[in-house]
C-alpha cells in the first residue's frame, strides 16, 4: 500500500490514508511534527552566521551536501593563496545565497519526512 504521492519533491500524505488513524492520533501525530520539526528561525540564524561553512545544511539533516559545502570553503581558503580558491568560495558564496530562498522549502520538506514516518508508526501500531 502506498501512503505517499511524490510531486514536485515534496511527499504528499494520501488524505484516505491520513483517515486511517483515529482523530486523537492525528492531533498527537500534529503536536510531535510541531516539537520535532526543525525550525526556520533557527535555520536563517545558522545560513547567515555559518552558512558558508554548510551550518543551515548540517541543521536540516543534509549532511552529503553540508560536507561539500564545507570542504568547498577550507579548499577555497587555502588555495585562495595562488588564487584558484576564490572560484570556489565564489561557488559558495553563490549556493549560499541561493540557499536563502531554499531553506523554507526544506524546513517543509522535513516536517513532511517526520509527519509521514509518525503517520506510518500510527497505523503499524494500529493494526
Amino acid at each position: 500500500m502506498q501512503s505517499l504521492e511524490t510531486s514536485n519533491k515534496f511527499p504528499r500524505i494520501n488524505p484516505g490514508v491520513f483517515m486511517a488513524v483515529s482523530t486523537e492520533q492525528q492531533i498527537l501525530i500534529e503536536q510531535r511534527v510541531t516539537n520535532e520539526a526543525k525550525s526556520i528561525g533557527a535555520s536563517y540564524l545558522l545560513w547567515f552566521f555559518v552558512g558558508y561553512l554548510g551550518g543551515h545544511r548540517f541543521y536540516l539533516d543534509r549532511k552529503g551536501s553540508a560536507i561539500v559545502m564545507l570542504l568547498l570553503t577550507i579548499f577555497g581558503v587555502i588555495l585562495s593563496v595562488v588564487g584558484v580558491g576564490f572560484i570556489l568560495l565564489a561557488v559558495v558564496g553563490i549556493w549560499a545565497l541561493v540557499d536563502a530562498f531554499l531553506i523554507p522549502g526544506m524546513v517543509a520538506e522535513q516536517k513532511n519526512k517526520v509527519r509521514n514516518n509518525l503517520l506510518q508508526q500510527a497505523m503499524l501500531s494500529a493494526n
